[in-house]
């Protein structure tokens, strides 16, 4: 992904370009916890509802940040039959969510479903069409971890490989992968085939329970359209200041 020639644009500009590339997780709040903390970091685009938020908060906490101007990545790892993931991909994209997630080992069947749900859902909410994320190999795994915990002897790198072409070939939008995956990824799937990674961290943050991790601007130079940060800026002592931080380490 190109980057902007920064003594071309101003610092403004600079900002607004890195902000739609970074998704910051909402993970570990409550309702009021996220409305409150996106209210103090002007310049975020995009928020990303996982589990914990979503099952205290319910499903109106999509809308309600879509009201304060926010684009919301529903990460909810859908992975089920096919005729549940046709219905759960319907009613996420009638919420407003414009990438949600779904796991790339639910099979092909159960992938071209919730793409075809999707559709559905957002047209009858006269919405944009939404991306759908395969999810391949979760950032927490360890190349011995997924050998000895799932008898998956293929190598990881391989094994997203897989996925990620099940994802294709059920047009789906995009993938989910580690920074370490996404460059082989980008060189077999060219944009706008979309690839979002967790597992990102500046050089001094703490990498708590991702395995596989790389700088901001490292990944986007591997090729990821988008970067997740969850705890990094959800717990500095001053979010809105390590927010300009990771857009600053975009674009130098």
């Amino acid at each position: 992904m190109p980057q902007p020639q920064l003594s071309k644009i101003s610092n403004e500009d600079s900002v607004s370009w890195a902000s739609e590339r970074i998704i910051v997780a909402l993970d570990g709040m409550n309702e009021n916890d996220a409305l409150n903390f996106v209210s103090i970091i002007p310049a975020l685009r995009w928020v990303k509802v996982g589990c914990e938020l979503f099952t205290i908060a319910g499903p109106h906490i999509v809308q309600k940040l879509r009201k304060k101007g926010l684009r919301v990545f529903l990460d909810l790892k859908f992975h089920d039959i096919p005729t549940t993931m046709a219905g759960a991909c319907k009613s996420a994209a009638q919420l407003g969510a414009e990438l949600i997630t779904v796991h790339a080992s639910a099979g092909s069947e159960a992938l071209k479903s919730a793409q075809d749900g999707a559709m559905v859902g957002a047209t009858m909410a006269d919405l944009p069409q939404p991306t759908l994320l395969a999810v391949t190999v979760l950032t927490s795994w360890d190349t011995d971890s997924f050998a000895k915990q799932l008898a998956i002897q293929e190598p990881v790198a391989d094994y997203v490989d897989r996925l990620a072409r099940l994802a294709v070939l059920a047009k789906i939008g995009g993938c989910v992968c580690s920074p370490f995956e996404v460059g082989r990824l980008r060189c077999i799937y060219p944009e706008p085939f979309r690839l979002v990674t967790p597992g990102v961290r500046l050089d001094f943050s703490p990498v708590n329970d991702q395995q596989r991790v790389m700088t901001p601007s490292q990944a986007l130079q591997s090729g990821a359209s988008q970067i997740v940060i969850g705890r990094p800026i959800t717990t500095s002592l001053n979010p809105k200041q390590t927010f300009l931080e990771y857009c600053q380490a975009l674009t130098c």
